[in-house]
């Protein structure tokens, strides 16, 4: 066991270790210790550090500042505490009882149940030990920070709470002139603490002091009604009555407490599942309050109400409620507290007028006591700050549709939809089990398309059960439909849309705007600049922040580029597409417009860096340039496609549905690097065949001719050879009569490749002769590039090695002139073949691997594939049959993924040939 170690927030910040204290460093650095101390053993986000510790004006540096306080605390803490870095903050974790502020709160609840068992001196010692840990106010010795205002004020309160019930007792046990002489001096600093007066009452009249007794309640109630405007509470008025007739004075016991109250609305009698949320949220329950947060409909209130009857023996003091209707008109906490103060015995004209003298009643009334207090509906953290008890007994569970990250100490548990068995439990619980069992199918499907939302779900079954008659694939039918599915899910005077209606009502014009336009984008979740083009300005990520603390959009994770991706619930989309519905066509298409533009932008600016695809092309810019702000999504180009795939692949059918043809094929054509490198065929054909579709019927001869070009691509990669002709030949004519010689000279380099693919070398010959005079003129040095490229292997499948060499040659000088690596690498595995084909196997294999170098460090699997393909059978000839096995192997797995057929079967044959053959190595130890 290592020297004990505590930690002090009572007072001024210490650290002791052995009863020694520790430095710990400037004032910054401290205040981040408090922070952490506050919450310990709590994830806490960088930016509330920073605004902990720079409150008014942090500097340019306070991130990197930050982590160096962090890194420094790491190194002068001891082994007790461990100063966590998290993906998204810091947390400190420390054994509570190495708090003070935690040992103060135990001491004071073992305390109060010594005094309830009838040990009232044990009560006193504990007490005393309490106390005796505060040596000043908390943190006294730091700034004030925002964040600590209402922990500290809740540590206050509780130390006042804890004198009072200490005075109590002395009065209990008759030490009347202790207690006289420390409340005289309590009561000048807290006049308006009636449990102070009671006290004081007591003791004079104990002490004999009957006349001042009677002269301290008219001070009191003077103060009171004059200060104030209320009478004193009923206990006060019962002490000076008593004490006027020489009755009794009230019991033995130091607090009178009433009976339980017991406000909760009923629990539901079905509730199903969610058993991992009951246990988080009894557990976490405690002097901070606990909020549960979730989208409209996810059974908020229903948890919350179930939780808090099954802890109900925990809060024998009982419980109260109060729906805050945050998503109609919220209610005046003022009101609020005038509806507890009155379930606490405060009637008529002792209910304060002010706010905040109601709340410190509240907190005065609470005292001592272990009460329960649940908050459901809650419109914002001021709403619910004034409801808050200052006691550590007490506990405060609130439900909210928003998030409420400004309501300080607060723990936050989100609530999601229900996972499929809970969804299929509760309609079973609802329509009737056999009924689910007797159509596991049609059940599975009904809650599909509820979402998995538990008040949907709960709607679905309440329709079966009135109608015994349906069979379950009846409702799913209806169902089926999304654009009636929302009348579908309503019952009597329940109904999801009205859900959603109460959450959307609450939210600023350009929210309520953004919500209903994300839906023109259906299933697909969407990064955060899409707002931005939904209204039409940039800097809308406000916006967004409003509606995913409305939960009515969501965060679906991180992609591959670490950029946070949004998305809507199914049901809400469905929602949204109705509000959007009942905009104007044009300015449903607008939007959509905007969108795609911005997304055809960034495909346009991320295929420029990935190694070019032969026969790749795209048409002019469309809408807006690039705004600034957005080019750092494409840093990794490679990253954004595959981040973004399935969005594109969307993107196609929406803008070809919408009558936007241009915008159609730009987008698949855009992506054609991206397929060609991946060896995405499938998508590739799936966005050409859907575009070419809406460029024939827009009479877009230029997408036509560009997107039968890329058809014909990707047929010769499937082995369709009369299909990618017939592609080709079309591309080339509508680029002549269009007068694009480049368009047509890279449709008849396709016919070439055909030709060549096919065993029809001389053909081959010529279309790359008629390719590369039209690419000559048009100035494309890639593409001439390529077909000198091409001439020179065709020279060499007819043998004409000299020739061969010629134009492969002048292909990689140009290659290396133009500063194109792709393009040199795929030069140099034609040389790397043509090497090994007369001989020369040592050059063949330089060739070559300096190509998978290259291609490699371009992350080109396809043509890497082709390379390995080489090196194989270079080694093959060489008589190193194992090591071709190796290389054919990873060729294969490449190939087999990206479905080249061609590739494979090659590759298959050379693996046949090298299981065939040993090497002489191997032959020799055989």
């Amino acid at each position: 066991m290592g020297p004990e170690v505590r930690f002090h927030l009572l007072g001024p910040l210490t650290v002791t270790v052995g009863g020694r204290p520790l430095p710990l460093g400037g004032t910054k650095q401290r205040v981040l210790l408090a922070h952490l101390l506050l919450n310990a053993n709590r994830m806490v986000p960088p930016g509330q550090l920073v605004d902990t510790i720079w409150p008014a004006d942090p500097p340019t540096s306070a991130t990197a500042n930050l982590q160096t306080y962090v890194w420094r605390l790491r190194r002068l803490l001891p082994d007790g505490a461990a100063l966590r870095t998290h993906g998204a903050g810091y947390s400190l974790a420390v054994d509570p009882g190495d708090v003070d502020a935690h040992r103060f709160t135990r001491l004071v609840g073992d305390a109060e149940r010594a005094a309830k068992d009838g040990s009232p001196e044990k009560a006193l010692t504990l007490l005393a030990e309490a106390e005796a840990m505060w040596l000043g106010d908390p943190l006294e010795d730091l700034p004030t920070a925002p964040a600590w205002d209402a922990e500290l004020g809740r540590l206050v309160e509780n130390r006042l709470a804890a004198v009072e019930e200490r005075l109590a007792l002395q009065v209990l046990l008759g030490r009347h002139d202790t207690a006289i002489a420390e409340l005289t001096v309590l009561l000048a600093e807290h006049p308006y603490r009636e449990r102070l007066w009671q006290q004081y009452l007591l003791a004079l009249t104990g002490a004999g002091r009957r006349a001042e007794a009677l002269q301290a309640y008219s001070t009191a109630r003077e103060r009171l009604v004059t200060e104030l405007g209320v009478e004193p509470g009923p206990e006060l008025r019962a002490l000076q009555a008593a004490i006027l007739a020489g009755e009794p004075l009230p019991g033995p016991s130091p607090v009178a407490v009433p009976a339980p109250l017991r406000q909760l609305p009923a629990d539901l009698p079905d509730f199903t599942g969610r058993e991992d949320h009951v246990r988080e949220l009894a557990a976490a329950l405690g002097p901070a309050p606990v909020v549960l947060t979730g989208a409209p409909g996810t059974g908020k209130s229903a948890l919350a109400m179930h939780v808090a009857h099954r802890l109900a023996d925990e809060f024998p003091d009982g419980q109260l409620y109060v729906d805050l209707a945050g998503t109609g008109a919220p209610r005046d906490p003022a009101e609020v507290l005038a509806d507890f103060l009155h379930a606490l015995g405060v009637t008529g004209n002792a209910v304060p007028a002010g706010l905040d003298q109601r709340a410190a009643l509240l907190r005065s009334r609470l005292a001592g006591r272990r009460v329960l207090l649940v908050l459901d509906d809650a419109a914002s953290a001021s709403q619910v700050r004034p409801l808050l008890p200052g006691d550590a007994g007490c506990a405060v569970l609130v439900t909210t549709r928003g998030r409420l990250p400004d309501l300080a100490g607060a723990k936050h548990v989100e609530l999601p939809v229900f996972g499929e068995t809970d969804a299929l439990r509760l309609l079973a619980g609802v329509a009737g089990a056999d009924r689910v069992v007797g159509e596991p199918a049609e059940a599975a499907a009904i809650v599909r398309c509820c979402g998995y939302l538990p008040l949907a779900i709960r709607i679905a079954g309440a329709r079966l059960a009135g109608r015994q008659a349906w069979s379950l694939r009846t409702l799913h039918d209806r169902l089926a439909d999304e654009s009636s599915r929302l009348s579908e899910l309503r019952v009597g005077d329940l109904g999801v849309r009205p859900s959603f209606e109460l959450s959307l009502r609450q939210l600023p014009a350009s929210a309520r705007t953004a919500f209903c336009r994300s839906a023109v984008l259906g299933a697909q979740d969407f990064p955060s600049w899409v707002v931005d083009a939904l209204l039409d300005r940039g800097g809308a990520h406000e916006v967004l922040d409003v509606l995913v603390d409305a939960n009515l959009v969501s965060l679906a994770g991180l992609d591959s580029g670490g950029h946070p991706r949004y998305r809507l619930h199914d049901l809400l989309r469905c929602y949204a597409a109705e509000l959007l519905g009942a905009e104007p066509l044009a300015t449903r298409r607008e939007t959509l417009a905007r969108v795609l533009s911005v997304l055809l932008a960034l495909a346009k600016a991320a295929a420029a860096g990935l190694p070019p695809a032969f026969g790749a092309m795209t048409g002019p810019a469309l809408g807006a340039p690039l705004p600034p702000g957005l080019t750092r999504l494409v840093a990794d180009p490679l990253g954004w496609f595959t981040a973004e795939r399935r969005l594109l692949a969307a993107a196609v059918p929406l803008a070809a549905d919408a009558g936007l043809a241009e915008l159609a094929w730009q987008l698949t054509a855009a992506a054609v690097p991206f397929y060609d490198l991946r060896g995405l065929y499938d998508d590739w054909r799936r966005g050409h065949l859907t575009a070419l579709a809406a460029a024939e019927a827009a009479g877009d001869r230029a997408g036509a001719a560009v997107l039968h070009r890329g058809l014909g691509q990707v047929r010769l990669y499937h082995d369709e050879y009369a299909a990618a002709v017939a592609d080709m030949e079309r591309s080339a004519a509508l680029f002549a009569d269009l007068g694009d010689v480049r368009g047509e000279a890279l449709a008849v380099a396709g016919l070439g490749t055909v030709a060549r693919v096919r065993d029809r070398p001389r053909d081959a010959l010529g279309f790359y002769r008629r390719a590369l005079d039209g690419l000559g003129r048009a100035g494309d040095h890639s593409g001439v590039a390529q077909m000198r490229n091409s001439l020179g292997s065709t020279y060499a499948l007819l043998g004409e090695f000299g020739e061969a060499e010629t134009w492969l040659s002048r292909a990689r000088e140009l290659a290396r002139e133009i500063e194109d690596p792709h393009r040199e690498a795929k030069v140099l595995t034609e040389l790397g073949t043509l090497h090994r084909d007369t001989g020369q196997l040592p050059e063949s294999l330089t060739c070559l691997r300096l190509a998978l170098s290259i291609l490699e460090d371009l992350d080109d699997e396809r043509c890497s594939a082709y390379a390995l393909l080489g090196i194989g059978q270079t080694l093959l000839a060489a008589g190193e049959p194992v090591q071709a096995r190796g290389v054919c192997d990873r060729a294969l797995r490449v190939f087999r993924e990206t479905g080249n057929r061609q590739g494979e079967k090659t590759g298959l044959e050379l693996l046949e040939q090298a299981q065939r053959r040993r090497s002489p190595s191997a032959a020799a130890r055989g």
